[in-house]
């Protein structure tokens, strides 16, 4: 069937199974929140800032588990979605920023309320991209909502030209493939070494980070080795706070029975963090009596702030 490129939007959006939207509208996004106005299954919340908005949706991602959306129009709407982006990028938070800019044919021009956005947002997403062409338009979306839950989550955002949400082009319905958990990197040999040194530590720690609840492995922080167990921000609920085991958070705002077992202990499990310099302090002297296991979903975080013993992705 034939749709306006804005009806391709909200179409794209059932697809993925979005139920909420987040934004702030204006001149350039009206199609489409013209079309979003006929489709009441999508609950819009309008927030009084779009820097609002990209907050709102970075929460809901966190909160439900889906991957949060908002909207914003050109030029200052578009450019004040960049803290919020920002923050879901630095905690891995599944999110699609969805923005619309001057027609094609304005563009690079200085035209009212131009902004490239796409090349404001690229340092602070896991994709970029300004669509010009009605025709890649779906398949950019569809593209949109894998990436940003694929591997380490993360936000994404979608410019689109005002034509080419006038524009006409023939959609066709798909149903989104489910996005498995990548484990081509684990092997028997690391696996096998990490265990080793688990057998072999008389005093182990384990700490946890907000990768342990992203990836839904919270459940498997268990008891089997007995080891005290301290966490990052990101990481609360991993494990829980009333258990005997549990010290608390770990560095700077985390609490001295942590920091002292971090610094004691032989042998630190990281699950899922990412050594923030308000965990390590000076990262030279982070846990200098231990040797340090990570297991991470980003092979980019491995050696990246403190080097480790060993480490599976």
């Amino acid at each position: 069937m034939e749709l306006t490129g804005s009806q391709i939007v909200i179409e794209c959006l059932k697809e993925q199974g979005v139920d909420t939207v987040f934004g702030y509208p204006g001149g350039t996004i009206l199609n489409i929140y013209d079309e979003l106005y006929r489709h009441p299954e999508i609950h819009h919340i309008l927030t009084s800032h779009e820097q609002g908005a990209a907050h709102a949706a970075d929460g809901y991602a966190r909160a439900t588990g889906k991957t949060g959306v908002c909207m914003a129009t050109s030029g200052p709407g578009a450019t004040n979605l960049v803290t919020g982006i920002a923050t879901a990028y630095m905690d891995s938070t599944p999110m699609v920023a969805i923005t619309c800019n001057v027609g094609k044919a304005l563009l690079g021009k200085d035209s009212f309320q131009e902004i490239d956005i796409a090349g404001v947002a690229m340092p602070i997403t896991k994709y970029s991209v300004i669509v010009k062409d009605i025709t890649v338009l779906a398949d950019t979306l569809r593209r949109a909502f894998s990436i940003a839950k694929s591997g380490r989550p993360g936000p994404v955002l979608v410019d689109i030209t005002k034509d080419v949400t006038a524009a006409t082009y023939e959609y066709e319905p798909k149903t989104p493939e489910a996005i498995a958990p990548s484990i081509e990197k684990i092997t028997e040999e690391g696996l096998d070494h990490v265990v080793s040194l688990i057998r072999e530590s008389k005093k182990p720690y384990i700490f946890v980070g907000g990768g342990s609840i992203i990836s839904g492995a919270a459940e498997e922080v268990a008891h089997h080795i007995q080891a005290p167990v301290c966490d990052t921000l990101m990481g609360k609920g991993a494990f829980p706070g009333t258990d005997k085991l549990y010290t608390g958070m770990l560095g700077m705002h985390g609490t001295k029975t942590s920091n002292y077992g971090v610094t004691k202990c032989d042998l630190l499990i990281v699950l899922g963090a990412r050594f923030s310099d308000r965990v390590t302090g000076n990262a030279a002297k982070f846990a200098n009596n231990a040797k340090i296991v990570q297991i991470d979903v980003d092979a980019a975080e491995i050696n990246k702030n403190v080097v480790v013993e060993s480490s599976i992705i």
